[in-house]
């Protein structure tokens, strides 16, 4: 309705929020409450059949953590890299309750070993003794930055525009597709959450990590070839052949003793 208004700042914000844009640009009427992202979006971003990728040398990994006390919610951990402009989800992981706090906590520090990941972001759930719990494991803890809202608002354009790949995984699929955008009260901004009742454990440790990965891979570690040959003689890993590539579905890292340290693995 304003011809002022380049089409191509259209577009792009049209790609990026359709919801918002929607409202905004096209006069198109806007719920209290409507879905995240159409199941359309999220199903193009999944590679059918890919489960999990296995570690690959010369890669750059970045790990997200959702802590649980494990009384109602979900632990979940999220495992991504970049590989030029598009973010690939390698290793999913969900405990929900219930479970041992301290058992998941060391799980997830062997899979994140194994990925040559010795630093690892999530919330405040906790406070000190989440970062203690990973220290003791040879993994810093660092506290997100963006809170859940924003961790959502900045995967969602990457997902729009293709730039993301997503595992075949049923529950993280309903999980994604059942986040509710609600406008809030007084404020008019958008809120992004799980309905009443429901829970997004595993959404927000994917879409973390995601963001993580779409932010920067300067920072994470780099496992090098001898670490991986290493790292084959002593897991689960080493019990068939790897096999690496963007459509190639890999073993589970569950069986990763805690024998194998970070230092070995980075190859520092």
């Amino acid at each position: 309705m304003n011809p002022t208004v380049p089409q191509q700042l259209i577009d792009a914000a049209l790609l990026e929020d359709p919801a918002r844009a929607g409202a905004e640009y096209l006069a198109e009427f806007r719920s209290d409450i409507e879905s995240f992202v159409d199941r359309e979006v999220v199903e193009a971003a999944v590679i059918t059949g890919r489960h999990e990728l296995a570690p690959a040398s010369g890669v750059s990994y970045v790990g997200f953590v959702d802590p649980s006390g494990s009384a109602v919610d979900s632990m979940t951990l999220a495992i991504a890299h970049r590989e030029d402009d598009v973010v690939v989800l390698d290793a999913v992981r969900e405990r929900r309750p219930k479970f041992s706090p301290e058992s998941v906590v060391g799980e997830f520090c062997g899979v994140l070993a194994g990925y040559g990941v010795t630093e690892v972001t999530g919330d405040r759930f906790g406070g000190q003794w989440v970062v203690e719990k990973f220290r003791e494991h040879g993994v810093t803890y660092t506290t997100s930055e963006r809170p859940k809202n924003v961790i959502y608002q900045e995967f969602l354009p990457a997902l729009n525009s293709g730039r993301v790949e997503l595992l075949d995984h049923a529950r993280l699929i309903a999980k994604l597709c059942g986040l509710e955008r609600r406008t809030g009260r007084g404020t008019g901004r958008d809120v992004i959450d799980h309905p009443p009742g429901a829970h997004d454990d595993i959404a927000n440790a994917v879409c973390g990590a995601v963001v993580l990965a779409l932010q920067s891979a300067a920072g994470a570690t780099v496992i090098s070839s001898a670490a991986l040959a290493r790292a084959r003689e002593t897991t689960a890993y080493g019990r068939g052949p790897m096999r690496y590539g963007r459509s190639s579905p890999s073993p589970s890292v569950y069986g990763l003793p805690f024998s194998v340290s970070l230092t070995d693995l980075s190859g520092h």
